[in-house]
């Protein structure tokens, strides 16, 4: 028999109605001769609610506090899903993260799984019955409640697989799985039967919001196979494995953006050691997170620096490059907030030629400047502005043939 653990999301559970239907689901994959455990995510929007209430009291939140109340959203959905489970015949019991003992780390808010006792969870399964566990939470060495951030129910999800030695971990969403591209935006974009962990960690880690990104650096880390598939209608989905060198991989697999973009530029920085850090320190120091930064060949003693930031922090940033402005007043210096980055990602870029040409040239019969870019051995990355995003991708879509394999 083979075991699975199946994750359900808010939009999955946002109503009894719709909790009837994963009830149906788990029983379905139980008809077909598997055993499941089941973690679910809080019922729709209710995890703002709470934080909305919180924010009532007071615009100070304390950490613990605020944890020990976003995790009763998660107690919600388990205690009501078993209920639907055990309605139509089905053994099922709920558990917390801390019935479970889903042990953290004590950094409350972003908390990071130590370690999971199964115990209770395989026993439960040896007998038949359905273990319905609370995503996004877990337990502190002191036994404080803690939350593992947004979209920490995949990662429960995946750990609870790792730990369960379980043959696939399913995430069941409002989608059909990872596609080329946002249909949203591209109206032929295709659901593709398969990536790497490789790819899927590039795509998320550019803006594909389909999966969780600690997800699948824990689903890579142990092996686990993850498999992307809707909550509401039957489908294969997207299966996200191991990449097989056997099999011949597509030259692009698909194409993510992140429009919360801002960009810095420093231009004719002394070319010596050290300028660098005297530019991207502060930035660092301020808790603010660099993405993209491409440095200039150096010309007569000078070179220029770019980076971009989240758009959230790019007042913030501003303040700072500003004094680093002073430090080299010499210097120009320009910043933008209307940027967008879109990424082309693929592990058969590794043996295949001409990606890049055919990037830019999409761009210039587009008319559309490129501002930055960077590189990996499976993706480019390019900056344009945020107007240019939408038919940037859509023209790259169709330049790479993506709507037609």
């Amino acid at each position: 028999m083979s075991l699975i653990v199946q994750k359900y999301g808010g939009t999955s559970v946002g109503s009894p109605a719709l909790i009837r239907r994963v009830a149906a689901q788990v029983n379905e994959a139980r008809a077909r001769g598997a055993s499941v455990a089941v973690v679910v995510s809080a019922m729709g929007d209710s995890t703002d609610r709470l934080l909305d209430l919180a924010r009532e009291l007071t615009p100070e939140l304390d950490p613990r506090e605020l944890d020990a109340l976003l995790a009763t959203g998660e107690q919600v959905s388990i205690a009501l899903l078993a209920t639907a489970l055990r309605a139509t015949g089905t053994p099922a019991r709920s558990y917390t993260g801390a019935q479970v003992s889903i042990r953290t780390d004590s950094a409350h808010g972003k908390a990071r799984i130590e370690s999971i006792d199964t115990n209770r969870l395989q026993q439960d399964l040896a007998a038949g019955i359905v273990p319905v566990i609370a995503g996004f939470q877990g337990v502190d060495p002191q036994g404080n409640i803690t939350t593992i951030g947004r979209g920490g129910s995949d990662t429960t999800a995946v750990a609870i697989a790792v730990a369960l030695s379980a043959d696939e971990c399913q995430i069941l969403t409002d989608v059909d799985g990872v596609f080329t591209t946002d249909p949203r935006m591209v109206a032929n974009a295709r659901c593709l039967d398969r990536l790497s962990f490789e790819e899927m960690l590039e795509l998320a880690g550019q803006g594909s919001r389909v999966l969780h990104l600690r997800a699948v650096e824990f689903a890579k880390k142990y092996n686990m196979p993850l498999r992307v598939r809707s909550a509401f209608r039957p489908s294969a989905g997207t299966l996200i494995c191991s990449e097989e060198s056997a099999v011949e991989a597509a030259i692009v697999a698909g194409i993510a953006f992140n429009r919360d973009e801002a960009e810095f530029n420093f231009f004719g920085l002394p070319d010596a050691p050290g300028t660098a850090v005297k530019v991207l320190k502060p930035v660092s120091d301020a808790n603010i997170e660099v993405d993209m930064i491409v440095v200039s060949a150096a010309r007569n003693g000078k070179t220029d620096l770019s980076f971009t930031v989240h758009r959230d922090d790019y007042v913030q940033t501003e303040r700072i490059a500003q004094t680093c402005v002073r430090v080299f007043p010499d210097i120009d210096f320009n910043s933008n907030n209307g940027v967008a980055k879109l990424s082309v990602v693929g592990v058969g870029m590794r043996s295949h030629a001409g990606v890049a040409t055919v990037l830019f040239e999409t761009m210039a019969r587009e008319g559309i400047n490129v501002r930055l870019v960077s590189t990996s051995e499976i993706k480019i990355s390019i900056l344009v502005d945020e107007a240019h995003l939408e038919r940037a991708v859509r023209a790259l879509h169709e330049s790479y043939g993506l709507h037609s394999r």
